[in-house]
């Protein structure tokens, strides 16, 4: 059996009479974040906050902390929680906004103990459990001063300007029909840097015949995809990358607008009812962060992951993992008899078509893309590398 471990801890201090300092900390085998906030008790509002990786899988996830302070003047009280997920999950990073949240439940709690204390020191023999059935913990004493308006967002970074070469470079070498199936752009992917224009003039620039777009638990309206293929004179399509309880997973033929985590066997069976196809995502991404003999993980032991019983296929080259989890998921692939596309999972213009799909015939469109990838008829390749060699 895989295991994967995750420890989030809270603490809570009353920093002085006024003030409760929050500390927490996300960490598992991928991930490792902390957070400082500091709440006004009178009103529960932000006063600062701090957040800190300590382990991370892109370059882009430092960029995450500079969103945080659009935070700042936040009151903790009803649709909190909504307000996080939109505010920090969307600009920032969804692990911030889910630690958040626990430190958001942890202040109310201490809180209410502290209003408990304050009550007993004016009426000793006073019972927390007797405060506790007069108050809920969504009261909160009445705040002493107006609360402070959120701040706006920091202005978001634009994009690097790539000096491109005067004429395109030739991609005849990799042969078929290659699209990069795994590609995030901003604003629709956070964690993304630049926008669809930059990754498709990169696509073009190398010769890739398409791109699919496939950014986070996000649909593309059809409308602007076709809009986007007329402009650039290049084929781009659509579709998604959905977080599920056993990872994330592109998903092609569905457009559905799921927000937030949703169970795979849910996903499969709307999929199914919509004649769409799924392929896991990076489906070894941090497993190997120990070594596979540290956790005892045999190629067999990870053909038996309930998720492989799912999908339709295995991404086994991503460029954001490591060569290691590539191969291993290769290996699987091969064990299953699953399909196994390439995609960059670039958040770059200069990551696109770092790895890409070959398939045999052109393809036109999303229906065509989704015909296509049924047929199970393609192949990863390592689009950059191919190109370098045929440099040479």
């Amino acid at each position: 059996m895989l295991k994967f471990m995750r420890n989030k801890l809270i603490s809570v201090a009353r920093k002085d009479p006024e003030t409760l300092a929050i500390h927490g900390v996300l960490d598992d085998d991928i991930y490792g974040l902390e957070i400082d906030l500091k709440v006004r008790l009178a009103d529960l509002t932000f006063l600062s906050i701090e957040g800190r990786w300590n382990r991370h899988t892109t370059p882009e996830c430092p960029r995450s902390l500079e969103f945080l302070q659009a935070a700042v003047g936040f009151r903790i009280e009803d649709g909190i929680d909504q307000k996080i997920h939109k505010i920090i999950g969307r600009k920032s990073c969804r692990h911030f906004a889910n630690l958040l949240i626990e430190c958001c439940r942890a202040a109310g709690e201490a809180a209410r103990i502290a209003a408990w204390k304050d009550a007993a020191a004016e009426r000793p023999g006073l019972a927390f459990k007797d405060f506790a059935a007069a108050h809920t913990p969504t009261e909160r004493p009445a705040p002493k001063a107006a609360a402070v308006s959120a701040a706006p967002a920091a202005p978001r970074r634009q994009p690097p300007h790539p000096e491109r070469p005067a004429a395109p470079a030739p991609a005849d070498a990799a042969g078929g029909f290659v699209i990069d199936l795994h590609v995030h752009t901003s604003p629709a992917s956070p964690c993304a840097s630049d926008p669809v224009a930059a990754m498709i003039a990169e696509a073009q620039r190398i010769g890739l015949d398409g791109i699919c777009l496939t950014d986070h638990n996000f649909v593309w309206p059809p409308e602007h995809v076709e809009a986007l293929r007329q402009k650039h004179g290049f084929l781009v399509l659509a579709a998604n990358e959905i977080i599920t309880d056993q990872g994330d997973m592109l998903v092609f033929g569905f457009t559905r607008d799921i927000k937030g985590v949703i169970p795979l066997a849910e996903l499969r069976r709307e999929v199914d009812r919509a004649g769409g196809l799924i392929i896991a995502a990076h489906p070894f991404r941090g497993f190997l962060t120990f070594g596979a003999g540290e956790i005892g993980l045999t190629v067999e032991k990870a053909m038996a992951r309930p998720c492989f019983q799912l999908v339709n296929g295995l991404e086994t080259l991503n460029g954001k993992v490591t060569a290691a989890e590539n191969n291993l998921a290769a290996e699987v692939a091969r064990g299953l008899n699953l399909p196994a596309s390439g995609g960059s999972d670039a958040h770059r213009w200069e990551e696109v078509g770092t790895y890409a799909t070959r398939f045999e015939a052109a393809i036109g469109s999303e229906a065509d893309l989704l015909a296509a990838l049924k047929t199970g008829r393609f192949a990863p390749l390592a689009f950059r590398q191919i190109l370098k060699a045929a440099a040479v």
